[in-house]
């Protein structure tokens, strides 16, 4: 980790490598990252059907809370506060479910707020306390939740595919600038998708280099081209937007649902231990060592502080990107300066509601197109965690029954009307929350066979 300088710098955390060389690598990052960390906030701002001006703050508070999240990383406090390791942080996808089922059920970006609000301060204890609360999370567990995280997904994907539930013949009749197109389920909006899958699968298996990092991007440009065909875009609110702005204080408010923040704080204590997995995959991929404590425990620490900070400029939660974890596994480059470049960039766009409104005119069945392919390998690397280890019967029933019982209840409506409308809230509505309580107490309470005591 000495400083050099030339392009040797780029393998060293601290160095001065070219200029050019850095701006690059940054794009690289930057590219892989951007459409995984405003796509997360377009959904949730469909769901809760925000108008214009508010989804444009959405989008605009989730890259700028990105960009300030990395920096912290990047650049720690005292020595505790943020890892110092060269990550990139953007809104996850694994918080999606949850934050859907608190938008669906008429809470509103608030109420996300406020789980946002408790969530950081759930990562901030696990941080503190992280040595002692790792074991309740081996990859056998981790691996069974970011597996059901993945599988809650597809119908997201596959409803966006075929242009978003909200796109009704009534819609069309109501707002004369929408088209047939634009129909739940129509020709068109299949077509736009297929073409967006096809070109990610095409790029993600053959592409070489920048071709194969920016294939969902690549993928989203190509069906966005072909909705216009369609007369599926809609560029009229793009005027409206400014080209500068800061971000809003409390934009949507703020109130504590008890349910939405049992949900999201059990989701972020999770996401904390989950981090360590990126955080040693970065330093084994680019310094050949295992992090160390103070690394971990402040990385988890500044992580949760952030989301903390970031839920009262409307934030949505945040995680370290496994994409940007897997460039530095690959390229070896490490260098500070690439990775504050790329969070500047971030920022930029974050500071530019133009750029906001842009991606608002992003069709429904576009995004579908492109998810589908990140959320089925979010499930595939929930599997790959889970076989990490060889396959027991006990570890079997572990995982089975576990996502047996949070899917199965999530999509058996009505299974929980019985019980009061909290306890549908936290155990009804997203997978996640049944299939982590259940994978905790099953590895606890099964017996271990002799291999895995060995």
């Amino acid at each position: 980790m000495g400083k050099k300088d030339g392009m040797e710098a780029l393998f060293c955390w601290k160095g001065n490598p070219p200029v050019w060389s850095v701006i690059s690598l940054a794009l690289q990052h930057l590219v892989a990252m951007i459409i995984g960390c405003v796509t997360p906030a377009i959904i949730i701002a469909n769901v809760a059907q925000l108008p214009i001006e508010q989804r444009i703050i959405l989008i605009q508070a989730s890259l700028t809370m990105s960009a300030i999240a990395t920096f912290f990383q990047l650049f720690p406090i005292g020595g505790k506060f943020g890892s110092g390791l060269p990550v990139i942080l953007g809104i996850s996808f694994a918080y999606l479910p949850s934050l859907q089922a608190i938008a669906e059920a008429g809470e509103g970006v608030h109420t996300i707020t406020g789980a946002l609000l408790v969530g950081g301060i759930v990562a901030v204890f696990v941080g503190i306390f992280v040595k002692r609360i790792r074991p309740l999370f081996p990859p056998l567990i981790t691996g069974t939740v970011v597996f059901t995280i993945g599988v809650s997904l597809y119908p997201t994907a596959v409803n966006y595919m075929a242009g978003g539930v909200a796109n009704t013949r009534e819609l069309v009749v109501e707002k004369k600038h929408l088209t047939e197109a634009l129909i739940y389920g129509s020709w068109q909006n299949w077509a736009v998708a297929a073409v967006t899958l096809l070109i990610v699968l095409l790029l993600n298996n053959l592409g070489k280099g920048i071709f194969k990092l920016a294939s969902i991007l690549l993928g989203m440009l190509a069906g966005y081209l072909t909705a216009l065909c369609f007369g599926m875009v809609n560029f009229s609110e793009i005027g409206k937007a400014s080209w500068f702005a800061l971000p809003h204080f409390l934009p949507f408010g703020v109130s504590f649902d008890p349910a939405a923040c049992i949900s999201i704080g059990l989701l972020f204590a999770i996401n904390s231990v989950q981090a360590i997995g990126d955080f040693t995959a970065t330093t084994i991929g680019g310094f050949d060592r295992e992090p160390t404590d103070g690394e971990l425990q402040g990385g988890i620490i500044a992580y949760g502080v952030t989301n903390f900070f970031s839920a009262f400029f409307g934030g949505l939660p945040t995680a370290t990107y496994s994409q940007n974890v897997g460039i530095v596994t690959n390229n070896k480059v490490v260098n500070r300066k690439v990775f504050a470049t790329c969070a500047a960039l971030i920022l930029l766009s974050g500071l530019c509601p133009k750029f906001s409104a842009v991606l608002t005119t992003i069709p429904q069945c576009v995004l579908g197109g492109a998810t589908i392919t990140v959320f089925s390998t979010i499930a595939m690397t929930g599997m790959k965690l889970i076989t990490s280890k060889p396959l027991t019967a006990r570890s079997s029933t572990v995982v089975g029954l576990s996502v047996a019982l949070g899917v199965g209840i999530a999509q058996a409506a009505g299974s929980l009307n019985q019980f009061p409308l909290s306890v549908t809230m936290v155990f009804g509505k997203s997978p996640v929350v049944i299939t982590t309580i259940s994978a905790i107490l099953l590895n606890l309470l099964l017996p271990k066979e002799k291999s895995e005591e060995k």
